[in-house]
């Protein structure tokens, strides 16, 4: 019997084909594994990992070896895109990842519209690129998945987001146009990524809630170009995992209009409800990283075999990881998995 690698099994899951097991993933990006302990063991260090495609590559490998996740997820933030589109980063230290000090634009309306392709040749995005080769050749047998920031997220990452949000209903058209802007540039990052070697295209959109937008916005807003999004990604042959923060409630019923191949949600949301409301979504999720921050290894190990005899689809942590997550609690929710 031929077994099956952690790339096949989750492309598998993403297809909707039967697999033996859930796979167990941290997808890098806002939800990443680059925890102190893990740093500290292989050298390989934030912030300088974020400039460097041989140290992006090195830790995103070691992270894999020692935390047990099936996956290779770069970058390790939510700031390559703003950053190339003006804002001011603070790059972060150790054990703080790094933040947008300063947006690039007041307004929605006084954005600079810069050409897409001389961005794609500067800032970080041919780090992450390079760092994707790298993996994707030394690491065949496991996925590599590259993390970008949705499309609200990002148009909310270069103009001072209340602004944003309040321009959002006062001047809807010049919202849009700088979405179909920021998407346009996500869909580029994509086909590079992809190019380079990425096997999932992961996309988390926190400023995107139903909570913040209400279900008219999320639909108009955000349902709209993450979908522009995950279709030019499908049509590189490629999937894609979508992360929504916060309560979904006030737009579960929008949850069969998104396009993604997976959805990933926070842990207050019921994975096996919504996955019984909604059979044809592929689940992933939700194990709380406040357990997995300051409970104890039995228990995580528990709530992790919950999640997987629920039929989640796909087993990761419900958001980002805090640095001073312990490999200790790690190792018990993936060796869960794979025990399986």
């Amino acid at each position: 019997m031929i077994e099956i690698t952690p790339k096949q099994r989750l492309l598998d899951a993403l297809n909707k084909k039967r697999v033996d097991r859930p796979p167990v993933i941290c997808m890098g990006g806002m939800m990443n594994a680059s925890i102190v302990e893990v740093m500290n063991s292989s050298g390989y260090l934030l912030p300088a990992a974020h400039d460097s495609p041989e140290m992006m590559a090195s830790l995103a490998g070691a992270i894999h070896e020692q935390t047990g996740f099936e996956n290779l997820g770069v970058p390790f933030c939510m700031t390559v895109e703003a950053e190339l589109l003006g804002s001011t980063i603070d790059k972060g230290t150790l054990a703080c990842e790094p933040k947008i000090t300063r947006e690039a634009f007041p307004s929605v309306e006084k954005v600079v519209f810069r050409e897409i392709d001389e961005m794609i040749e500067a800032g970080r995005i041919r780090t992450v690129t390079s760092a994707t080769g790298s993996l994707a050749a030394r690491h065949g047998h496991l996925p590599v998945i590259v993390s970008m920031t949705g499309p609200v997220s990002t148009a909310a990452s270069i103009v001072d987001p209340m602004m944003f949000y309040k321009q959002l209903r006062k001047n809807p058209a010049a919202a849009h146009r700088l979405l179909e802007y920021v998407t346009t540039l996500l869909i580029r990052f994509a086909e590079e990524s992809v190019k380079a070697g990425a096997a999932v295209i992961a996309i988390g959109d926190p400023s995107a809630t139903g909570e913040i937008l209400g279900p008219a916005m999320f639909r108009e807003f955000a349902v709209r170009y993450l979908n522009v999004l995950t279709e030019a990604v499908h049509r590189l042959g490629t999937p894609v995992i979508l992360h929504i923060c916060g309560d979904i409630e006030r737009v579960r019923f929008l949850v069969p209009d998104l396009k993604a191949d997976a959805l990933s949600t926070d842990a207050m949301v019921n994975l096996a409800k919504l996955k019984e409301e909604y059979p044809q979504v592929t689940t992933m999720g939700n194990l709380s990283t406040y357990a997995l921050e300051w409970s104890t290894p039995g228990k995580i190990a528990l709530q992790t075999r919950k999640l997987v005899e629920d039929g989640i689809d796909i087993i990761s942590p419900a958001c980002g990881l805090s640095t001073s997550t312990t490999l200790a609690n790690i190792r018990a929710m993936t060796g869960t998995v794979r025990g399986a």
